[in-house]
């Protein structure tokens, strides 16, 4: 998984978590519950409009507001391959490669229009827009980073490392 191809779905800056996923859903913890309801309130069309695979890109401070994993799991578990922004929130962040969401911090991230297809390469820490041909570079994840990623998240992540021990 050294590389993420997508078609792009934009949104502003500072979406906090509960333009994620509104509280009124959060009575369930089902990833395929709150799948349904990704970004609704940003978008009341979008989790229809969303294809397995996509990529948002955003403004700054994606992820701020409240401290809950249930963001995270709802972009993954609806199908969204990453998100490109300027700035996380610091615990969405985290909470994001806890969960195995791969995103990426881009400066320029609002340069990509929504409907662009863009490819990310984990490994050369770059950004292509396929639509547009421009490159852009951002810092490479950690391998720590990427290995929580590839096995789906901090608890997939421990449990390979306790079979690995045994």
């Amino acid at each position: 998984m050294n590389k993420i191809t997508g078609k792009v779905w934009n949104f502003g800056a500072n979406i906090d978590t509960d333009v994620i996923i509104a509280a009124r859903y959060l009575n369930s913890s089902d990833p395929e519950h709150l799948a349904k309801y990704v970004m609704e309130d940003a978008d009341p069309e979008f989790p229809k409009k969303l294809q397995r695979g996509d990529i948002i890109v955003a403004g700054e401070n994606f992820g701020c507001g409240s401290s809950r994993e249930h963001a995270p799991i709802a972009l993954k578990a609806a199908g969204v391959a990453a998100v490109v922004a300027p700035s996380f929130a610091r615990i969405f962040y985290r909470n994001a490669f806890n969960m195995g969401l791969p995103i990426f911090e881009l400066p320029e991230s609002l340069e990509i229009k929504e409907g662009e297809e863009i490819s990310i390469d984990l490994d050369k820490g770059e950004i292509t827009n396929n639509t547009t041909n421009k490159t852009y570079k951002f810092i490479p994840i950690p391998p720590f980073m990427q290995e929580l990623i590839a096995t789906g998240g901090l608890i997939n992540y421990a449990k390979a490392e306790m079979v690995k021990a045994k």
